[in-house]
């Protein structure tokens, strides 16, 4: 499968993709459901979408979450994750004329492995999983004109890459994701 051997390829940015990186891995050797979210761990994708003079990045105000947040999605059986991300993209915030910027192999730009807790979504309860995600770069033009995924989203903005560790409300993830993003960022020609 090509996401395997993309994600093998792929060199991990810190010590926190390394490890993460391994258990993708693993996951993906060892449980055929790992590309369904009924899996207690399984594939998901981001989308770190940056304007083109790679100064602001495109948020939604996650309602899950309760904070400003990336974008992303479920496989749910999809194994091309870079088409993922961008649908989950256009999904959430109308977004439709971004692309990817070639950033490692098979466009991957980061790795992570996500905890998610349990939660009710559409009236049912939803447990505690984890998700195996890869993080594509995509570039997008600010005047694109932007809208929310109500049942997602309340709000869909771009947002200053010096702000965007404040207005996230997710310490872990503002320390360990998002400068991480912002910093790989700095070395990535658009």
């Amino acid at each position: 499968m090509a996401l395997i051997d993309d994600i093998r390829a792929y060199e991990p940015f810190n010590e926190q993709e390394a490890v993460d990186r391994l258990a993708i891995l693993r996951a993906l050797a060892n449980d055929p459901h790992v590309f369904d979210r009924s899996a207690p761990a399984h594939m998901a994708c981001s989308i770190w979408t940056v304007d083109p003079a790679k100064q602001r990045t495109l948020m939604v105000y996650h309602n899950l979450y309760d904070s400003w947040s990336w974008i992303g999605g479920h496989a749910d059986g999809e194994r091309d994750l870079a088409r993922v991300a961008l649908r989950e993209l256009e999904e959430e915030t109308g977004v439709a004329g971004a692309r990817l910027v070639p950033s490692g192999p098979g466009g991957i730009f980061s790795l992570e492995v996500l905890t998610v807790d349990g939660h009710e979504k559409r009236g049912r309860y939803v447990g505690s999983h984890l998700h195996l995600n890869v993080t594509y770069l995509a570039v997008a033009s600010p005047e694109e004109p932007l809208r929310v995924k109500p049942d997602e989203n309340s709000g869909v903005r771009w947002v200053d890459l010096d702000d965007v560790c404040t207005v996230s409300t997710e310490p872990w993830i503002v320390d360990r994701i998002y400068r991480k993003l912002i910093g790989k960022l700095a070395g990535v020609a658009l």
